[in-house]
């Protein structure tokens, strides 16, 4: 079989361009790290691989969800807390002022206490985040969550201007985890407290202070019981969400082991792979430059 001369230049030429091609290619993975420059690389690994990218996204904003639900529901706990105190506080004070042994001046102590954590429960209760939303109105973040109208009577000036809706957050794959906490049983606490305060200081001649007091002992455990079990389920939830935070990571580690067995490259594969192209191309021009250089002279 004849070759002309235009024929073997044409397929050097073609051959030492995809030599250099492959050499330029190695070149570019060694100083990427990455074994795949281009889906064609490998298919199958590039569909693989941004399948994984995209599982890792998603990953990602489920656990800054997590972070982000966390940090609010040890805020809430904390201010769940400060009432529990506040509660438990007040508690003690109807205790002692229902006992019926207590000075006029002893009275009216306890009940500018009662006030004093009344207010306080008041303004908890209507606590904003960092956005100024109201955090315990449910999804009417917009309402404070207590309501006073200084023109009701004493006993009935407190209401709960939110809703018992949930704002849910996701967490993963199909999985919401409340965000907020509603505090609707606190309106009435704080009727409790205010109508206590109320008789202490304005008694009804001939009425039953010791039993008005004792009937704002009942409604203040209630509250009492509520805003510990209220704290019992943020504890709960930050149980699961701690669970489903190191479930997330250790898929993420898996999924970044994987994304290192198909895409990241073998630098000591590389290396030789180099060296044995940088070879044949050495020995191709040198063979193509003796066969480029013979004439007819040479062989007659």
């Amino acid at each position: 079989m004849r070759i002309s001369s235009t024929q073997f230049k044409t397929t050097m030429a073609l051959t030492l361009q995809q030599s250099q091609g492959t050499m330029s290619d190695l070149i570019i993975k060694m100083g990427s790290g990455k074994k795949l420059l281009r889906p064609s690389d490998d298919p199958i690994a590039s569909l693989r691989l941004l399948r994984l990218e995209r599982d890792e996204a998603a990953l990602a904003q489920y656990r800054e969800n997590i972070s982000t639900l966390n940090s609010r529901l040890s805020t809430d706990e904390a201010l769940l807390d400060g009432m529990k105190s506040d509660t438990q506080a007040a508690r003690d004070l109807l205790v002692w002022a229902a006992d019926g042994n207590n000075s006029l001046d002893d009275l009216a102590a306890m009940a500018t206490s009662l006030e004093s954590l009344r207010d306080s429960l008041l303004y908890s209760a209507n606590s904003k985040d960092g956005d100024g939303r109201y955090r315990f109105s449910g999804t009417a973040t917009g309402t404070a969550a207590m309501l006073f109208d200084e023109t009701a009577a004493p006993g009935t000036r407190y209401s709960f201007g939110g809703n018992e809706n949930l704002q849910e957050v996701l967490v993963g794959d199909g999985v919401k985890q409340p965000a907020n906490t509603t505090l609707s049983e606190m309106a009435d606490l704080l009727n409790a407290l205010d109508k206590a305060v109320d008789s202490i200081k304005n008694p009804v001649p001939g009425a039953d202070v010791s039993a008005g007091l004792r009937d704002a002992l009942g409604q203040v455990d209630a509250g009492l019981e509520a805003i510990t079990g209220k704290m019992a389920r943020i504890g709960g939830a930050q149980n699961t969400l701690s669970v489903m935070d190191q479930n997330h990571e250790n898929v993420s580690l898996a999924n970044q082991g994987v994304v290192g067995e198909l895409g990241s490259l073998d630098y000591a594969s590389a290396y030789l792979e180099l060296n044995t192209w940088t070879m044949a191309l050495q020995a191709s021009q040198k063979a193509y430059g003796k066969i480029s250089s013979l004439t007819l002279f040479d062989v007659v």
